[in-house]
């Protein structure tokens, strides 16, 4: 009985990972979204994000400078206008290779308000590196005004907070450093939303007037922010491509380092714990055999 019992349940395991594979490889190949029966609510995301390959990922993982750098550009010069990140300060950019002249140069390009002053008044000054990312906007109904009424999300923890799980059982091997460990969910959709746009939707699919198809979004079918990314948009001083695919594979792992600038350091000294514990096991073991190897047992 126990061999039945423990074989169903394996044929069951390697149904399910089989299933989650084509599924997975399905949407990243661009399937259609999965049709709902008329009156059923759909569940979002329509497609699964796509499963890119990241440097930061696994659990030696480390953060590209130079992708960092060109995901800040594309930031600054894209994203910048509509989306703030309030909890990220400038000083934090000498992570990405830049000198303390050069943040210091970079933080003056903003302004931030200031106060109040002797006479009791707020006033505006340039950014200094212990400043943070200012908001392009006032407050949040400014937001929401100028955006037909969505109001842009904070990008400071952006990556963390839009992490998509991929189903079971597929999440219960993610939670495992060194089994799967993905931890990634949150670049794959930031990146899969930003090169989502060019898909047509399809006949089941209502789109509102003044949305934009995406069938990455987890919030609906169509979300208000347009496509906002164009080839040549943002010229690269390193020669990288000025494409789409390059400018969102670069943002993306800009807000993940926005979100978690040190995923290095924790990843290093996660795995000098997992060698110890390997060692002081192995030391267990020895004095275990070496107390009890004159005894009977």
């Amino acid at each position: 009985m126990k061999k039945l019992v423990t074989s169903l349940l394996s044929l069951a395991v390697v149904a399910g990972l089989s299933g989650a594979a084509l599924a997975q490889e399905a949407a990243s190949n661009g399937a259609e979204p999965a049709k709902h029966a008329e009156g059923e609510t759909p569940h979002f995301p329509l497609l699964h994000p796509k499963h890119e390959h990241w440097t930061f990922a696994g659990p030696v993982g480390h953060y590209d400078k130079g992708q960092l750098q060109r995901g800040l550009k594309v930031y600054t010069e894209v994203c910048a206008a509509c989306h703030s990140m309030s909890l990220v300060p400038f000083r934090t950019l000498g992570a990405l290779g830049y000198s303390d002249a050069q943040v210091k140069a970079f933080a003056a390009n903003y302004e931030v308000q200031d106060g109040p002053n002797a006479s009791g008044d707020m006033f505006t000054r340039k950014a200094i590196p212990s400043d943070y990312f200012p908001s392009p906007f006032p407050n949040h109904e400014a937001a929401a005004a100028a955006n037909n009424g969505a109001a842009p999300p904070d990008f400071s923890l952006i990556a963390k907070a839009r992490g998509i799980e991929r189903g079971f059982p597929q999440f219960l091997f993610d939670m495992i450093p060194f089994v799967g460990g993905y931890q990634e969910g949150g670049p794959d959709y930031i990146y899969s939303l930003l090169t989502g746009y060019d898909q047509q939707p399809p006949a089941s699919v209502q789109v509102a007037q003044g949305t934009h198809y995406n069938p990455y979004f987890a919030g609906a079918a169509a979300l208000a922010m347009p496509k906002p990314l164009s080839d040549g948009q943002v010229t690269y001083d390193d020669g990288a491509p000025a494409t789409v695919d390059q400018y969102a594979k670069d943002v993306a792992s800009f807000l993940m380092w926005a979100a978690e600038p040190h995923l290095e350091e924790r990843k290093r000294t996660g795995f000098m714990v997992m060698v110890f514990l390997v060692i002081f096991t192995g030391l267990i073991y020895l004095t275990k055999r070496s107390v009890y190897a004159n005894k009977e047992h």
